[in-house]
């Protein structure tokens, strides 16, 4: 995802906030990163124990607050891609 000029390390902040209520909802796996050649741009990889995991945890309360605060400083600009994971270090099994 993309920030406004100035928001990437609130953003990274914001969503650093939320590990233990991710774990409760279902998440394996959650890195968020940044670029020294991009300073707006935020990378945000998940591993989730199901689709239906992930489209759960979208509809808890806390995860609407922390939508709703980062949605002012970010510019609408996101990529995604969902994968089937096979495994690999840190993937439970």
């Amino acid at each position: 995802m993309r920030t406004k000029p100035g928001h990437r390390d609130d953003v990274v902040a914001l969503l650093l906030d939320g590990e233990d209520g991710l774990r409760a909802a279902g998440c394996d796996l959650y890195v968020v990163g940044t670029s020294a050649d991009e300073p707006d741009l935020v990378w945000v990889y998940e591993v989730w124990l199901s689709e239906e995991h992930h489209t759960a945890s979208l509809e808890l309360p806390e995860t609407k607050a922390a939508i709703a605060t980062a949605m002012p400083m970010l510019t609408g600009e996101f990529t995604g891609q969902q994968l089937d994971i096979a495994g690999g270090l840190g993937v439970p099994r």
